[in-house]
């Protein structure tokens, strides 16, 4: 084995990624056959392992040519700790260990990290939009001819060759991926469906049923090209929400300088500048500088909070309008935002429970029916007597019998049961605002016994209003209202767009503030004319000559948040509130006339909590909840015995999300986190989805067992008659495709009926 000559980034970087990996003992990289193989010893996060790496390989990709360059000249400076090698499988790099350790070391091999532009591109390496277009492709073309050669041989009459060339291109179109498939599993030692699939197209065209074959594969080839299809939408849909995730951070260096990096180069303890309307790329605390920071996300609440020397500050809620400079406490692979995404992207292909069992279920029925067919066949050649091959006038052969029973124990019907539902509901639900990511939630979601609900954001509209003016004197509320205006008008603060779009509705006077400037962490203030003018926190009256009769101002009620306007003669406040969407309280009492119980989860005050919950009718209420105790309420729920869906909207709710049995996000609003965890995404932004989402559940999983016993029924009753001998071929055609037609009908009451209202 020969000494590497990586460049020296190169083999720092590694040596970086194996000491700060736990479990991972070395990494080997062909470069050429652009493969990457890591070693493993004992239990690791296998997604964590994925993105460290993929992080590892973008950052060196773009100067990898550069340095080869140099590294031809220099040679590669390699940390002493670390063994480089060139073995046959290409470089390897390995960390200290005992000779020993090797033979225990388990290799996991990784596609090579590509960017994914688009999203398109899973963990397992599919790209969806190519399979969609592919399957769809070989469907079209399978129907196409199938057609072509029916109409060549019962319409124009045309030669025997012309029709067979058509029909074998619409058969090997049709079973191609099916073909593909059960080559794989039978080099696994495995037969599934499609297998079973492709012996019955066989089997027809050897009885001369060769327009059976031809649509069985279509219908077959034409389902998977749909699911294709939607899963490719609903890939398009969520990813487009990661890309408002923080990529980049600006890494402050000992010596002062400033340096772009990416955000997963960020290590514990590093020092991190975000400037006034940037996302806080990881978790950690303020080391200087004074601002707000919105995590309205985070914790629920409208109001943004300050943040100075000291404060904890958390990856991807809104710095708004102070520099600051953090210290890194949480590496952003670790934060909640980046393992959410994390877990989305594993679950690229979530399949419905029921769709899983039929999976499962598929090899063993393939072998059951090729067996029962194999000794019917013998039963009816040497123990009745029957011809093998030929047909004797009326008595048909043991193989025509074969192939009849073959044909009706088809399970075409029970493959396309399930995924024709799950799609038809899917696309429903797309269309109507609702996003479905897999069959698995549509399921669940019709078992749910409970929902929870978070209240700022989901119950709420999350945008502040304002309820009021108060002056002291009072009457002279028109003059605080346009001293507010007046102060808010430049600012992007929540708050100050609240006033100004309220102060403009009501036409309030717009005047022109001279000297103005920031309190930091408290308010602002300006001069209007001879007057000084202040506007902000409470604590602006608690110094100065207003101090002692500060302290017996009313507190403002629990539901509303407030902001003090102080001038040289008058003194006023704005009150504000989240207020709570028109639809939540119909919408709760649907639900409880759907016999589910509701649950309020929130991390605001519980006066505040009771108050929404009273308006709304909401029984059982946990408030005061950090995101962890909002999972504990979660779990404390399901020890109860019930199934639970979890609806939010920020990132202290993804957590949650996690812990339910069902996770629903709103999706206008709705964080990154909490819609990269969500099994169903309301797009629209409209609780009253919420009841469309459960009926459409419900619905869909009743036409399930329903095209389950459809399937199953026809099966069983038309392989008794074959076994008896009372059921010729047509029949078993009819029967076999006419459950098909049947369950796919029975699907598509779910895309045209009505499941919303």
């Amino acid at each position: 084995m020969a000494k590497s000559t990586a460049s020296p980034s190169w083999a720092e970087a590694l040596a970086e990624f194996l000491h700060g990996t736990p479990g991972v003992e070395a990494l080997r990289v062909d470069r050429n056959a652009r493969k990457v193989a890591v070693a493993t010893l004992g239990e690791v996060d296998e997604g964590l392992l994925r993105e460290r790496l993929r992080a590892v390989m973008e950052a060196l990709e773009a100067k990898w040519e550069a340095e080869d360059a140099r590294a031809s000249e220099a040679g590669a400076v390699v940390p002493t700790a670390f063994q480089v090698e060139e073995t046959a499988e290409g470089t390897q790099m390995s960390g200290p260990t005992c000779s020993t350790a090797p033979r225990f070391w388990r290799w996991r091999e990784f596609a090579w990290p590509e960017p994914a532009e688009d999203g398109e591109v899973d963990d397992d390496g599919h790209d969806h939009e190519e399979d969609w277009r592919l399957l769809a492709g070989l469907a079209g073309a399978c129907g196409v001819f199938g057609i072509a050669a029916w109409v060549a041989e019962h319409v124009v009459e045309a030669s025997p060759m012309v029709v067979w060339v058509l029909a074998g291109i619409a058969l090997i179109t049709g079973g191609w991926d099916a073909a593909i498939d059960s080559w794989e599993n039978i080099r696994h030692k495995k037969l599934d469906i499609h297998f079973l699939m492709l012996a019955v197209a066989v089997g027809a065209v050897a009885i001369g049923a060769w327009e059976e074959a031809a649509l069985l594969l279509f219908l077959f080839s034409a389902s998977g090209a749909m699911e294709a299809f939607a899963m490719d939408r609903t890939h398009r849909e969520v990813d487009a929400l990661l890309k408002s995730a923080p990529k980049q951070a600006l890494r402050v260096e000992a010596d002062g300088r400033e340096v772009e990096v990416p955000v997963e180069a960020l290590a514990i303890g590093d020092h991190v500048r975000v400037k006034p309307g940037g996302a806080y790329p990881a978790d950690g605390r303020v080391l200087s500088g004074k601002s707000a920071s919105d995590e309205s996300t985070l914790t629920g609440e409208s109001v943004p909070v300050d943040k100075g020397e000291g404060d904890d500050v958390f990856s991807g809620t809104l710095n708004l309008w102070g520099s600051v400079v953090f210290a890194v406490e949480r590496l952003p692979a670790e934060s909640t935002l980046q393992k959410i995404i994390r877990l989305i992207q594993k679950a690229q292909k979530l399949r419905a429970p029921s769709e899983r069992f039929t999976d499962k279920f598929g090899g063993t029925y393939t072998l059951l029916v090729l067996g029962i067919c194999s000794v019917m066949f013998l039963v009816w050649w040497l123990g009745f007597g029957l011809s093998p091959f030929v047909n004797m006038g009326e008595q048909t052969s043991a193989f025509y019998r074969a192939m009849t029973l073959l044909v009706v124990m088809s399970p075409c019907a029970l493959v396309l049961s399930i995924p024709s539902a799950v799609l038809a509901a899917i696309a429903w639900g797309a269309r109507h605002g609702v996003l479905f990511r897999g069959g698995g939630a549509i399921e669940k979601l019709a078992e749910v016994s409970t929902v929870a609900l978070d209240k700022t954001g989901t119950l709420t509209t999350g945008e502040l209003t304002v309820v009021g003016y108060e002056s002291l004197p009072a009457g002279r509320e028109t003059e605080v209202m346009e001293l507010a205006l007046a102060l808010e008008a430049n600012s992007e603060h929540p708050i100050a767009r609240a006033i100004v779009k309220d102060a403009r509705q009501r036409g309030v006077q717009e005047r022109k503030v001279d000297e103005f400037n920031s309190l930091t962490g408290q308010g602002v203030r300006g001069r209007l004319g001879e007057s000084k003018v202040l506007l902000g926190r409470r604590e602006l009256l608690d110094t100065g000559p207003l101090a002692q009769w500060a302290q017996d101002l009313p507190p403002a009620p629990p539901e509303f948040a407030e902001v003090w306007v102080v001038s040289d003669d008058l003194v006023g406040r704005v009150l504000l509130k989240d207020e709570i969407r028109e639809a939540s309280g119909e919408v709760l009492a649907r639900l409880h006339a759907m016999g589910l119980k509701s649950v309020m989860l929130t991390g605001d005050r519980r006066q505040t909590a009771e108050k929404v919950a009273e308006t709304l009718g909401i029984g059982e209420i946990r408030a005061g909840l950090s995101p962890e105790g909002k999972v504990a309420a979660i779990g404390e729920l399901k020890a109860g015995g019930r199934r639970v869906a979890m609806v939010g909207d920020g990132v202290n709710d993804a957590p949650s999300l996690a812990a339910a049995d069902v996770s629903v996000a709103m999706g206008a609003r709705g964080s990154d986190a909490a819609l990269e965890q969500a099994e169903v995404i309301l797009m629209e932004d409209r609780i009253e989805n919420v009841l469309s989402a459960m009926r459409l559940s419900r619905r869909a999983k009743a036409v399930i067992r329903q095209n389950l016993a459809i399937s199953l029924g026809v099966v069983v009753l038309m392989a008794l008659a074959s076994i008896a001998g009372i059921v010729p071929l047509g029949v078993g055609v009819a029967a076999h495709e006419g459950s098909t037609v049947v369950v796919c009908l029975n699907s598509l009451r779910l895309l045209l009926g009505r499941n919303s209202g």
